[in-house]
């Protein structure tokens, strides 16, 4: 599903020879795979009726917390009603469909989940349905659209990388047939692109950091940090640090070759029991979605030192515009 899904936005968005901003289109092609994948949406109108206050909320979420018209916090407040609204409205509608149809076999995350009883044998109430859908799409919104942007980024700009990525895409594609679609077997054989996706997320990670409760006392460069104490750990603090990845400014995929890099040195996705859940999910949809982009055009950055501005993720300050060159057939 995901590599069809692919495929039809870069039909749709990408066009050949203009110019796209990488990022604003990430956000858009995962947002709609979210919604396929959790909702079993695919109107373009009720993604849309989701996607625009799902914008409002996400901003208003690390806004400053004054609740006046106007400000970013309360425009926030009315597009989480508003989602939840809409949600509700798609659960009930759904519930109805599975009830009338007495249908089983879904796909779609929502579905499962109404046809899921807990460990009482009841059926979960449609607003912890609505809870937990709205954490997925959350945490599959800013920061998965971050990482896409991130790795297209440095493919972008540095063409021995993309040339090597291709070389290893092209080999995939060769195996299958033109309109066969991507298997987990051919996710396994991608080790050179995982690895320039990890080095993109080493350094241009899609969160900064997150906060955490020491759960034992403990000293860090001079200062004893108590049991009990919340800390914020940041990403960069260990992604450049040369003691884990020495030349820590330089793009090289080599670092994670064989064993990679020392436990918790590397954590774009957190790490321990804590860590992102989502891991997975990332790494399937920025591998599809890089196999299917280098396979259509060489990008080229229009902006060639586009600077970087932090808000929920790390974010281009013009959407990362680049030149589609298709290739040659």
């Amino acid at each position: 599903m995901m590599d069809a899904l692919s495929r039809e936005h870069l039909e749709r968005e990408w066009t050949p020879n203009a110019v796209v901003k990488v990022f604003p289109l990430s956000k858009k092609y995962t947002f709609e795979l979210a919604c396929r994948i959790f909702l079993g949406v695919v109107d373009p109108v009720v993604i849309k009726r989701l996607a625009d206050p799902f914008t409002l909320a996400t901003e208003g979420m690390l806004s400053v917390p004054i609740n006046l018209p106007g400000t970013a916090y309360n425009r926030g407040i009315k597009g989480g009603k508003m989602i939840r609204q809409e949600l509700m409205r798609i659960i009930k509608d759904r519930r109805t469909e599975l009830m009338d149809k007495n249908e089983t076999e879904h796909t779609d995350l929502l579905s499962k989940m109404l046809l899921v009883t807990n460990e009482n044998g009841q059926f979960y109430s449609e607003m912890e349905i609505s809870n937990n859908i709205i954490g997925l799409l959350v945490a599959s919104f800013d920061t998965t659209s971050s990482a896409v942007t991130s790795v297209l980024n440095y493919i972008a700009e540095l063409p021995d990388i993309y040339k090597e990525v291709l070389k290893e895409q092209m080999e995939i594609a060769k195996s299958k047939g033109p309109d066969e679609l991507l298997t987990w077997e051919d996710i396994e054989k991608m080790k050179y692109s995982w690895n320039v996706a990890r080095e993109s997320l080493r350094l241009m990670p899609p969160a900064q950091g997150a906060f955490r409760e020491t759960i034992t006392e403990f000293t860090y460069a001079g200062f004893t940090i108590p049991k009990g104490w919340k800390t914020f750990w940041t990403v960069h603090s260990s992604h450049k640090n040369p003691k884990y990845f020495p030349n820590p400014e330089k793009f090289d995929p080599s670092r994670f070759e064989g064993s990679g890099p020392p436990p918790y040195t590397f954590v774009p996705f957190g790490g321990g029991p804590r860590m992102c859940p989502g891991k997975e999910y990332a790494r399937l949809e920025v591998l599809v979605f890089m196999h299917n982009v280098v396979r259509k055009f060489k990008l080229e950055k229009v902006i060639p030192n586009e600077k970087l501005v932090f808000h929920a993720s790390a974010t281009p300050v013009h959407g990362l515009p680049v030149r589609l060159h298709p290739h040659e057939k």
